[in-house]
């Protein structure tokens, strides 16, 4: 069944975004259990190939654009740049820091924050996720609900922060949690990576914390480290 479908929608006989059967329809014509065809149906979903929207159905997914972190770059960028930019959705909030908040932003709980979720699309499929903290006082008012480049949330940021004089970035490869993965329409057992960015001022004092979110399938790290040489030595 699973190759079946697989063959399928790689020879374009089921297209992309195009709706699968029922569960009934398909468990009817390849004679198996229900419990059978939502296992093969979380298979060739961790394989990228199909996405599940709850209360729509099954849809075969468009191959996936990969994306690129670019480590202290406060980048993420699409493998092809002819592509049109991804859109991106931003949904403003205001809150106190609390849990993690408290420790990542190092601010007494309670402190006045504002969250940033950037949530990526390609096409009407989700494709990245980011949630971004900043203390109150260097929060924009006028970010965009809605923009086709993450770099115009970046650069409201960067109008109102002093200049970042460190960034530190922890990666982290786990399992999406539940909200992640529904959010993001992946499958529970696709691996994602996780990257926690936070960025410090001169004085030390924390002016953004990022959690940001990449489904395993698409998604890629670079860092580049630069290497001081000694001039002395090498004029010798």
């Amino acid at each position: 069944m699973a190759d079946d479908l697989r063959a399928q929608i790689s020879t374009g006989r089921i297209r992309a975004d195009e709706c699968l059967p029922s569960e009934a329809q398909l468990a009817s014509r390849y004679a198996v259990s229900t419990a059978t065809l939502r296992s093969v149906l979380s298979v060739l979903q961790g394989e990228g190939l199909v996405e599940k929207i709850h209360g729509k159905g099954n849809f075969v997914r468009y191959p996936r654009r990969r994306i690129t972190y670019v480590g202290g770059g406060h980048a993420l960028r699409t493998e092809s740049p002819v592509e049109p930019a991804l859109r991106v959705s931003i949904r403003t909030t205001n809150l106190q820091a609390h849990g993690q908040l408290t420790g990542l932003l190092g601010v007494p709980a309670k402190s006045p924050l504002t969250e940033f979720l950037c949530l990526s699309h390609e096409g009407k499929s989700p494709h990245s996720l980011a949630r971004i903290y900043v203390p109150r006082d260097l929060s924009p008012t006028d970010v965009p609900a809605e923009s086709h480049c993450s770099k115009s949330v970046e650069a409201k940021l960067a109008e109102l922060r002093p200049p970042t004089a460190e960034v530190r970035e922890r990666v982290t490869a786990r399992p999406p949690t539940p909200e992640e993965a529904d959010i993001l329409r992946i499958s529970s057992a696709l691996a994602v990576l996780a990257i926690t960015r936070v960025a410090a001022d001169r004085t030390g004092r924390v002016v953004e914390a990022a959690l940001l979110v990449l489904p395993g399938d698409r998604a890629d790290a670079l860092f580049t480290t630069h290497h001081m040489t000694d001039e002395r030595t090498s004029g010798e």
